[in-house]
């Protein structure tokens, strides 16, 4: 066993089967291997030390046959996931890091300096290293119903470094190499499907999953024959490679604020790519040493560490909420009501008659505004339709399941009705007392707020068993945070169907103690008012802003502001400071700017964000203004501390969720872990709390 091999012990390895087929029309035996290890689509391939020996192997095996060509698949429904990342906390050293990345760039790179003309037939999931192989392969083939390709690393705090920065951009082009290296995976970690990689560039051909693997050995053979001739685009290495790296550095510093080291190395490599000519050894082999070196450096960071901590939280905590009660106490859900027609109440329609297609009825106080909202719903649908995601049958299936009332008895046949009309108890109040008369004492009634108790709400009813919290993120479409809140009556079978809701709905839910905000409301409108505060002492608005990059927020505090709302903001803050005056604070600035109308801080003149001179002239300041670094200090503290009362109150079972709440309710940075490794990395909450809130090692702090 190699140095590397011992280090990755738990590696679950992917074996490389090569078979030699005979296809018509070919000449000679074309090498199959088939990347497989033993377990089914649930536990994807991946490429650990182990692994790619095996696939060297097989290599070895496929060029010995002299073979017509040499095609790479995998099993059913995976191609490959990528690096196996379970080894990585225990790489110690440099050199083990420099290692790896040579490891992989030998073995794929065969693929590439074959003299025999190489495939990737791509008949399931791709992400990482395995959308590496197939860059490394001359061509590449991919099922239709492919769920997910894409380059993940940055937001892991790592560069794809096996090939990627330098193959990609000259094989599709640097904007869309940008695209898939950086933007995408800043974006929540946003993947693509087989159509959009033809049209990027990246597939050069697309079949049918039900033959998928005939086709693409069809089609190798008119290849082979010089039938077909798959088109590469030129690429240009002047203005659009200029642009493409303006682009993905505009990205890198509105994601990460430059704290994210693997995207900042990214955009490097892609610079240097845009020398390195990938039909040229010497060339190719400068390029993939770049990336070694990168890896090398990123393996040995506190943010890899902290965002393979974050990925484990998303992927494996967030699928087995801590608390949740047996799924099967929970009710089935065949009707759902949705009081209000709002904006966010059509968004939640259209999540549901999409996810659960069951009847959806929207009512509100009158027919123009429910109209309204079933008309929004309607034209999503349609435009789903027109982009090729429904069918025109399941379009108007979807329509015809969507329908508004102004009669609540409507609600009668509902299973799960939820409110998301203003944020005031006693309107929500008075909404459950209503849908109570025309309900089955069984059917949930879910409520979107945001910082009520549902234990309040819920006080009044003949059945206040039933009432849960249910708060989503806005946009509804794109975060995929739920916070359920547990009030003080609510029963396990409303629990259980609450979360096996938020699962058919495809969210990630975390149970959260009935208090004030719960849990990423509190966070943020607690280090919100100290940025604020800072503020009203007489800090300049854009040294205030700016000070918090550091924290991983998906942007500066006053832009985040003016998404929210000022007056949403300053209603969530009076009802915490009406719970915890002793740290939440009005701040009389954000007063002023909710009483002038005003929709936020910044304006823009000649293309530049400043704050609007209106704002600057009512917002009350004092004269002791902090430093960036006072700011920043004073928010990590004020995180530390509320966090550390929100664990003491059981708001969420661990630090863990706090983070879970972070990463997926408001975007916070994986590179810092969501929050708690970072604070552990600074000092922060020791300084504060006189402990750690994780244990060392954990997120590699």
């Amino acid at each position: 066993m190699s140095e590397l091999s011992s280090l990755f012990a738990d590696e679950v390895v992917t074996n490389a089967y090569t078979k030699l087929v005979e296809v018509p029309g070919i000449d000679g035996p074309v090498a199959l291997i088939t990347l497989d290890n033993g377990f089914d689509h649930t536990k994807p391939n991946s490429f650990g030390p182990a692994g790619l020996e095996a696939f060297d192997k097989a290599l070895d095996e496929a060029f010995a046959a002299n073979p017509a060509a040499v095609a790479i698949t995998g099993k059913p429904f995976i191609f490959a996931a990528g690096a196996d990342l379970k080894g990585v906390p225990s790489i110690t050293s440099r050199e083990q890091g420099l290692e790896l990345g040579r490891l992989g760039h030998r073995v794929f790179r065969r693929l590439r300096d074959s003299q025999v003309p190489t495939f990737a037939f791509v008949g399931g999931l791709a992400l990482g290293g395995g959308l590496e192989v197939g860059l490394h392969c001359h061509y590449r083939t991919y099922a239709d119903n492919v769920p997910a390709l894409g380059l993940p690393e940055t937001m892991l705090g790592l560069v794809p470094g096996w090939g990627g920065t330098q193959l990609l951009p000259n094989l599709i082009g640097p904007d869309h190499a940008v695209t898939l290296i950086l933007e995408n995976p800043l974006n929540n970690g946003k993947v693509i499907r087989a159509k959009q990689a033809a049209e990027l560039g990246l597939a050069d051909a697309v079949f049918g999953s039900a033959d998928f693997l005939e086709q693409s050995l069809a089609w190798a053979a008119k290849v082979l024959a010089g039938d077909i001739t798959p088109a590469r685009p030129e690429i240009d290495r002047g203005a659009g490679w200029d642009a493409a790296l303006g682009r993905a550095k505009a990205l890198v510093a509105a994601k990460t604020r430059g704290f994210a080291p693997g995207a900042a190395r990214a955009v490097e490599l892609l610079e240097l790519a845009r020398n390195t000519d990938i039909a040229d050894p010497e060339s190719l082999s400068k390029g993939f040493a770049a990336e070694d070196e990168a890896l090398a450096d990123l393996l040995m960071s506190d943010e890899l560490r902290a965002g393979l901590y974050a990925f484990d939280l998303v992927n494996k905590r967030a699928k087995r909420p801590a608390g949740a009660p047996d799924k099967s106490l929970a009710r089935k859900v065949t009707g759902v009501g949705i009081v209000g027609a709002g904006l966010m109440a059509s968004q939640l329609a259209l999540l549901f008659v999409r996810q659960l297609q069951v009847p959806v009825i929207l009512t509100d106080v009158d027919s123009e505004r429910i109209d309204k909202g079933v008309g929004y719903v309607h034209t999503e649908i349609d435009k789903l339709q027109g982009k090729g995601r429904l069918s025109p049958d399941a379009a108007n299936r979807l329509k015809a399941l969507v329908s508004g009332s102004l009669d609540k008895a409507a609600f009668a046949n509902t299973d799960f009705v939820i409110e998301a009309v203003f944020e005031n108890m006693d309107v929500k109040k008075q909404v459950f007392a209503e849908i109570e008369q025309y309900v089955s004492p069984e059917t949930v009634l879910a409520t979107n707020t945001s910082s009520l108790s549902i234990t309040t709400m819920a006080a009044d009813l003949k059945h206040p068993e039933r009432v849960v919290g249910f708060h989503f993120f806005n946009p509804v479409a794109v975060l995929p945070l739920l916070e359920i809140i547990r009030g003080a009556q609510t029963d396990d079978a409303t629990l259980a169907t609450a979360f096996a809701t938020a699962k058919a709905l495809k969210k990630s839910a975390v149970l959260c103690g009935d208090l004030p905000g719960f849990v990423f409301n509190r966070l943020v409108t607690r280090t919100l008012g100290e940025v604020m505060t800072a503020v009203d002492e007489g800090t300049p608005f854009e040294v205030a802003d700016n000070a918090v990059g550091e924290l991983g927020m998906p942007m500066s505090p006053f832009t985040l502001l003016a998404l929210v709302g000022p007056a949403v903001a300053l209603h969530t803050g009076e009802t915490l400071q009406a719970a915890y005056p002793d740290r939440f604070v009005s701040s009389p600035g954000l007063e002023a700017l909710v009483e002038a109308r005003k929709p936020g801080v910044w304006t823009y003149a000649d293309g530049k964000q400043v704050v609007d001179p209106e704002v600057a002239a009512l917002w009350p300041q004092g004269d002791k203004p902090s430093t960036a670094e006072e700011v920043l200090e004073r928010t990590r503290r004020a995180f530390a501390e509320e966090i550390r009362i929100m664990l003491e109150e059981g708001v969420v079972a661990a630090p863990e969720d706090i983070d879970l709440c972070l990463i997926l309710g408001g975007g916070f940075g994986f590179w810092n872990g969501g929050i708690t490794p970072y604070l552990d990395r600074t000092g922060t909450s020791e300084a504060v709390n006189g402990t750690r809130f994780l244990a060392p090692g954990v997120a590699g702090v």
